[in-house]
């Protein structure tokens, strides 16, 4: 009888787990968002219309979380957008997987060779690395030169009190403390961005180290990720590294006044970031910002971009859909820019907005305009 009783009892465990396990993996095909398993899956079916799929850069992931929860809110239209790195966003892309990608690079001759097509590139705001630094008792704001930057990450400067940095903070008390550079031990657009700005500015960094999302450094302790960099400069006295502006708020790290092209010491905010961008820029908006020639522009700035196929009409993709995707990013270079500051993002400056709208009005669909009707 017990036996009995146990063995009822059992098919009847084993018979609730099934129907449990059931439910989980129904709930998970039909999800949009959550895991990266599902947003894998979501990837997949990049013809349904009821959602748009994005992927790519980290660093816009927050704003960009923000602005698609407000554009649902106000439209309806989901927007499922995979955090996987630029890189991620470019080769999905390529693939044609997603409808947009998110990169903090434009595409390089490479990259646009093998996808073989127009691409278009919508600039969605600026963002800047800033060099954070650990210095107790300093109360000044440090000002860096760009030739004594690339000499710390070079390893040729040592030490804090050296002459090539005294000389530029006359009446600034800088301690007796060896320098240790921290640096990105993953590969990251915010390297990028940092070594595509030495690598204008420093003739040696250009030759022996270059410009990459990873490189091969010649000085320093690796971290992982803005956090890993933040938090090893935070621990280490004497340390310098270089993260992204949001980090370095939202952590209260000091950061250095950097000297632009024009001679300003040049402090990083969300003003000097947009002011970066308000320069002469190409009809493609394919341009790097960093040591710019604006005279109150941060020098270490950069735009972060959505990419798209100019000619929508490919993979069976209906016009609904390419009018969605394009209204979608129209909404993002206009209504999207008042969600930039609070998040610690630069809105978009005067050139950039209108050369975005430009490039967005390019975009077709069997070879006709998709956005006739918004042009201004």
């Amino acid at each position: 009888m017990k036996t009995a009783n146990y063995l009822k009892g059992f098919s009847f465990l084993c018979l609730m787990i099934a129907i449990m396990v059931g439910s989980i993996l129904n709930g998970c095909n039909g999800s949009g968002t959550g895991s990266n398993n599902n947003a894998d899956s979501s990837a997949k079916s990049s013809g349904s219309d009821d959602a748009l799929l994005g992927a790519g850069s980290t660093f816009v992931y927050p704003l960009f979380s923000k602005m698609f929860s407000e554009y649902n809110r106000s439209t309806g239209i989901r927007v499922n957008y995979q955090s996987i790195g630029s890189g991620g966003g470019i080769l999905q892309m390529t693939n044609k997987t997603v409808d947009f990608g998110g990169s903090d690079a434009p595409l390089n001759e490479e990259q646009s060779k093998k996808i073989g097509v127009d691409m278009l590139h919508i600039p969605m705001a600026s963002g800047a690395d800033v060099v954070c630094y650990n210095l107790p008792g300093l109360t000044d704001t440090l000002k860096l030169t760009p030739d004594v930057i690339a000499a710390i990450f070079l390893g040729k400067i040592k030490m804090w009190n050296d002459h090539a940095i005294s000389n530029i903070n006359p009446g600034v008390k800088l301690p007796d403390f060896p320098i240790i550079v921290v640096h990105r031990s993953d590969g990251s657009g915010t390297t990028y961005v940092w070594t595509d700005y030495l690598s204008k500015v420093s003739e040696e960094w250009k030759t022996k180290v270059g410009k990459g999302t990873a490189v091969n450094w010649p000085a320093g302790l690796g971290g992982k990720g803005n956090e890993g960099v933040t938090g090893t400069v935070k621990q280490t006295p004497g340390g310098i590294g270089y993260i992204e502006l949001a980090y370095a708020v939202q952590n209260k790290m000091p950061a250095a006044s950097i000297k632009n092209k024009s001679g300003n010491f040049i402090y990083p905010s969300l003003a000097s970031i947009t002011a970066a961008g308000n320069i002469q820029l190409p009809a493609d908006a394919k341009v790097s910002i960093t040591n710019t020639d604006a005279p109150d522009g941060y020098p270490i700035s950069s735009f972060t971009w959505v990419i798209i196929y100019k000619e929508q009409n490919y993979n069976s993709r209906s016009q609904d859909k390419a009018q969605k995707l394009t209204k979608l990013l129209w909404w993002n270079i206009h209504e999207g820019q008042q969600y930039c500051k609070p998040l610690n993002y630069a809105p978009l400056s005067e050139s950039a907005l209108k050369v975005g709208e430009n490039i967005l009005q390019s975009a077709t669909y069997n070879g006709k305009p998709i956005l006739a009707d918004l042009k201004q």
